[in-house]
């Protein structure tokens, strides 16, 4: 925690404001040139960083909630951590879809231009999870391994010292996953491919390339997590989008096929006689 004067400023909510300003600022640059009002690109953040926070604080309840049901009063404490991203995508998507439809907006636009800010606020927001001493992966003598407080190493490790900074590899992931979607957004805008299949393939690029990051992520951090089939709860739900992914961007081509075989009109055959 950082004091300025009578002030307390929690280093998890000021990287998270930092990276949510950061996006703000790549998302408001990416709206000009596809002709979207910068002012609602601002009303709409305000609503998507609402619901964002709350999405994803109600989806970090819901996996750690027999710890919820006996503290309570933990729950509004987001400044003590736990946010997880799946319930913030989530709740984005949905907030995006009904904002666009009301405002005449193309859905797919809308959220092709948020993603590209996502992997940034992310990449941000993953150095409070260093402040708090969280979201650290399994011991290590690598000469970038980071000390770990005793009260904050789980008991089978509490013998080691140095730990793996799990946040650092994810927040170098989500920028290289920040620097593919804007330049899949610069070959759109300069070739004027405005055009939902193309919108659709940015916000798929996002939803595969997070998911295959957080999936192998999760094999090294030490955090407590729900185990099914001997994968963590965030590697099912990376599985499913991933999935989701692959089906409808088959299912996309296979649609463009069949339009474009579809057989010719049927003509009169000339009369010869």
């Amino acid at each position: 925690m950082l004091s300025i004067g009578p002030v307390d400023v929690h280093w998890y909510g000021l990287f998270i404001v930092v990276g949510i300003l950061a996006a703000i600022f790549v998302i408001l640059r990416l709206a000009g040139p596809y002709s979207v009002s910068k002012d609602f690109i601002i009303d709409s953040s305000f609503y998507l960083i609402f619901g964002g926070v709350i999405g994803a604080r109600l989806y970090h309840v819901f996996l750690e909630w027999p710890y919820y049901l006996q503290y309570p009063s933990e729950i509004v404490k987001v400044w003590h951590g736990g946010l997880a991203i799946h319930g913030a995508i989530i709740t984005g998507a949905v907030i995006s879809f009904f904002l666009a439809r009301k405002n005449g907006v193309n859905p797919w636009l809308l959220l092709a231009i948020f993603a590209a800010g996502m992997p940034l606020a992310q990449a941000v927001g993953r150095w409070g999870n260093y402040f708090n001493q969280e979201l650290f992966g399994l011991p290590t003598a690598l000469p970038w391994g980071i000390p770990i407080l005793p009260a904050h190493r789980p008991a089978a490790y509490f013998n080691y010292q140095y730990f793996h900074p799990a946040f650092l590899y994810e927040s170098l992931g989500n920028l290289v996953i920040f620097c593919v979607l804007l330049f899949l957004h610069f070959l759109i805008i300069k070739g004027r491919k405005f055009s939902t299949r193309y919108y659709q393939s940015v916000l798929a690029a996002y939803l595969a390339m997070y998911s295959v990051l957080r999936f192998f992520m999760e094999f090294i951090r030490v955090d407590e997590g729900h185990i099914i089939f001997g994968l963590r709860f965030p590697q099912w739900a990376s599985i499913f989008i991933f999935g989701a992914v692959v089906a409808g961007c088959g299912w996309l081509a296979l649609r463009g096929r069949v339009r474009s075989g579809a057989a010719p009109q049927k003509t009169k055959p000339l009369d010869t006689k």
